[in-house]
């Protein structure tokens, strides 16, 4: 049955004005309810105005629930949160998972964007969200619906656990067959990335991406992903209209590439991937990246490893400009002292990771 949320939620506006010493909570799109989220004390100290979140009421920043900070409060009595939250209580014949659950789907997260735009700073005020149609079935098979769906999360967030070690064993054997690189206790040659790849490739900025041809697949950074593998769907592809692709065929990449950003949002010399999709052979890289093929004195996996790494960061950190927008310029990467273990030991690392790769597909 569909029916108007508005219809189940209510707007619950109590503030703690006697300013009782009740825990300040935030909500973020990860955690939920959680406390020094930012690390210090970030609280003002006149609590009086701060509002108060019983146990089982919801809470969420108006101009972050597009991310999917929402959630209800399961861990103490009573909590207050900053004034600028929308804190609303729900009816009996609504289960707050499952409530829970709604706010966070995708198709919720899109309508949320799709009525906030615009609005200052995109915010959701509450009697937006009252307008949200809700499919409700009976409270009964709501909790049955919740059910499955915890079980499935439990089974995500143990399939994540296993990732996540698998991805520790992979840190912890390249330190194992290559010592700690910023003392290079090994007694590794170093070099310059220059030295070491047959291209560092930046899309030219006279070369405009209008000159590329009607459907060429052009990579940009979304696409790459925290673990560097690449977003291969088409949707998240750029197409363009004009020109010849042929003009400049050194952006095409190819399977084993390294793609660095060197612009954008704040994340560059922070976003590496790596090309083991065959589906992306032949794309084109955008002009906020740029293209590393290595030489054959340097595996891949390697240089991959070593530039996310901690001691990679550091040295492309010291590149870095101190705007805003955190550029790095192609000139500087190739600058980026990288050690050079025997290519023996480099390769005899890829097959290590192949191995591991090959186990996060086990089913």
């Amino acid at each position: 049955m569909k029916v108007r949320l508005g219809d189940y939620i209510q707007e619950y506006s109590v503030r703690n004005k006697t300013e009782e010493e009740i825990p300040v909570y935030s909500v973020t799109n990860t955690q939920g309810f959680c406390r020094d989220y930012f690390g210090k004390e970030v609280a003002s100290k006149d609590k009086s105005t701060y509002k108060i979140v019983p146990r089982g009421a919801f809470a969420y920043n108006p101009s972050r629930i597009n991310v999917g900070s929402v959630d209800w409060q399961r861990l103490e009595p009573k909590v207050i949160v900053s004034p600028l939250y929308n804190v609303f209580t729900v009816s009996p014949q609504l289960d707050q998972q499952f409530l829970y659950y709604y706010l966070k789907s995708d198709i919720t997260l899109h309508f949320i964007k799709a009525v906030a735009t615009g609005s200052v700073r995109d915010n959701l005020k509450f009697a937006m969200l009252c307008d949200f149609p809700i499919n409700l079935p009976s409270i009964d098979g709501q909790r049955e619906i919740v059910q499955k769906l915890d079980k499935l999360k439990d089974i995500i967030n143990l399939r994540q656990q296993e990732l996540q070690k698998l991805d520790d064993l992979i840190k912890a054997r390249f330190v194992e067959m290559f010592g700690a690189l910023e003392v290079n206790d090994k007694h590794w040659v170093e070099k310059a990335l220059g030295e070491l790849c047959e291209k560092v490739i930046r899309y030219p900025t006279f070369y405009g991406m209008e000159y590329l041809e009607s459907g060429t697949r052009v990579i940009r950074i979304g696409n790459i992903l925290e673990d560097g593998h690449m977003e291969t769907e088409e949707c998240n592809y750029v197409f363009v209209y004009t020109g010849v692709n042929d003009d400049y065929p050194e952006t095409v990449i190819e399977l084993n590439d390294i793609i660095m950003a060197v612009r954008g949002d704040g994340s560059a010399a922070k976003r590496i991937g790596i090309i083991r999709e065959n589906e992306l052979i032949g794309a084109n890289i955008s002009p906020n990246l740029i293209r590393i093929k290595t030489s054959k004195t340097m595996d891949p996996i390697f240089l991959f490893y070593y530039l996310t790494g901690e001691v990679g960061q550091k040295r492309l950190d010291a590149y870095v400009n101190k705007t805003a927008k955190k550029n790095i310029a192609a000139k500087d990467i190739v600058k980026v002292i990288v050690p050079v273990p025997p290519i023996q030991r480099q390769q005899q690392f890829a097959s290590f990771v192949a191995q591991v790769d090959k186990s996060k597909l086990i089913e």
